[in-house]
């Protein structure tokens, strides 16, 4: 009877455990609390991912301006001597070749008090390209750079445009000196969608700002008449973000391609001419060979009427690598047709000259070359056109058949066939009118600014009409 009692109070005992046990775990909330925590975990990994990631793509942009501040010149160029760049350091502390910001965000996350006051992996590269570009590039051509006190009184800011990244405003200085302000747009593609994607405007802003920072790095590299000119920069605070940077450039008018096409064929001329120009230093710059990868017209000005590329921070001298085995790996893709290049020691040989120059046939050489040409000169340009159109020729070939349009053209050269197949010899009226002819061809090359295109159109016109009467 005793043992039976005993039994009867134990599985009592053991009833009311697993029932108490059963209520515990079948709580109403329990579950969703314990997926909550869950989904709070997977959240919180999520964004360490995203903010590793988003570092990551810092650093390149990083690494990308430091290889073109230190990298060695190689190229003769046409451009101004730069410091030899082994004489620089980046800061005078540099992170290691290891240097890893996954593991640097590790670090942080798991000692954070020790580190509270210390700069962030983003924002220590910031400062790092900040004082190295204040360090070595005070002076460009031994011309002062303009800084932070230039615009602080500023006048006439006006907003001018913006692209994915930045914002362009023009100003004057001093009431006088009109000059481009470059900054990052913050309303702009790229800052909102990194936003909204990593929430982090800090980092998002230092992501886009090495932007500018490479592009102002670029103008301070490489020296020619057709690029446009760097006066100086600004770091400062704004929008609660530490060391905002300003570009201050050269102001150029936009590049109308519309009006271009309704100018004069000289002055059309002129300007394929300078793109040349331009292209042939970048395929033998100091840097290397330097392609424009966003190459449309909007990414030139005019600058007294002198064509300048005014956006350098899509530009890049990595050449594509390849293999000797593959074929697909040097081909050069357009809307209309593509281009296979060779490799040559595991790149694509003269990829980056090529694609400068085949974008410059389908963009300017199509359209502003022929139309209303001199008609002697009509089957040199229509080769020019043709062989760049093919790649037949090297931005090298292309220069000299150009130059040697310009000399046909300011001697004269070009009218001597028009004026023997008349029948009729020069009389003194003829030299005469031939002697204005060239020196009005001197004016519209070399002036600046150039001559007005009706002014000289009537000019030419005037000057033609003698030489056939």
């Amino acid at each position: 009877m005793k043992r039976r009692k005993i039994v009867v109070a134990a599985g009592f005992c053991l009833s009311f455990f697993l029932g108490t046990l059963m209520n515990l775990l079948y709580i109403p909330g329990f579950e969703h609390h314990q997926n909550h925590d869950n989904r709070s975990n997977s959240k919180n990994a999520a964004g360490s991912r995203h903010r590793q990631d988003l570092l990551l793509q810092i650093r390149e942009r990083f690494d990308e301006v430091v290889r073109y501040r230190r990298r060695q010149g190689h190229g003769s160029g046409t451009g101004d001597p730069v410091r030899p760049l082994e004489r620089r350091r980046l800061m005078d502390s540099e992170p290691g070749d290891n240097w890893d910001p996954i593991k640097v965000i590790e670090r942080t996350d798991n000692q954070q008090t020790h580190f509270q006051n210390r700069l962030s992996p983003s924002t220590y590269m910031q400062a790092k390209s900040r004082k190295d570009f204040t360090m070595n590039s005070r002076s460009i051509n031994s011309t002062p750079m303009l800084g932070c006190s230039s615009i602080d009184n500023v006048t006439n800011i006006q907003y001018l445009g913006s692209g994915y990244t930045k914002a362009v405003y023009k100003a004057a200085l001093n009431n006088s000196l009109s000059v481009a302000l470059k900054s990052v747009d913050f309303g702009g593609h790229d800052m909102e969608n990194c936003v909204k994607k990593y929430g982090s405007p800090g980092d998002c802003y230092r992501l886009a700002s090495f932007k500018i920072v490479k592009e102002m790095t670029l103008m301070e590299r490489l020296q020619h008449p057709n690029i446009l000119k760097l006066y100086g920069y600004c770091y400062q605070d704004s929008n609660d973000i530490q060391d905002t940077v300003t570009a201050i450039t050269e102001l150029g008018s936009p590049l109308e391609m519309i009006q271009l096409l309704q100018t004069s064929w000289e002055e059309r001329f002129r300007i394929c001419l300078s793109l040349v120009r331009l292209l042939h230093y970048l395929a033998h710059s100091p840097l290397g060979s330097v392609t424009l990868l966003d190459f449309r017209p909007r990414q030139f000005v005019l600058v007294a009427g002198e064509l300048k590329v005014t956006d350098l921070d899509d530009a890049s001298t990595e050449e594509a690598p390849c293999s000797p085995s593959s074929t697909s790996d040097c081909v050069m893709e357009f809307p209309a047709r593509n281009f296979t290049l060779p490799c040559s020691r595991g790149r694509c040989l003269g990829i980056n000259e090529k694609r400068n120059l085949y974008n410059a046939y389908r963009f300017f050489f199509t359209y502003l070359l022929p139309h209303s040409a001199p008609p002697t000169l009509r089957p040199l340009l229509d080769k020019i056109v043709n062989s760049t159109g093919e790649l037949i020729w090297g931005i090298d070939e292309t220069l000299l058949q150009l130059e040697e349009v310009l000399h046909l053209y300011r001697n004269g050269f070009y009218l001597q066939n028009s004026t023997q197949t008349s029948g009729f010899s020069l009389s003194n009226i003829h030299l005469v009118s031939l002697a204005l002819l060239h020196l009005l061809s001197h004016v519209l090359f070399l002036s600046i600014p150039p001559c007005r295109p009706n002014t000289t159109g009537s000019a030419l016109l005037f000057t033609k009409t003698l030489l056939l009467q």
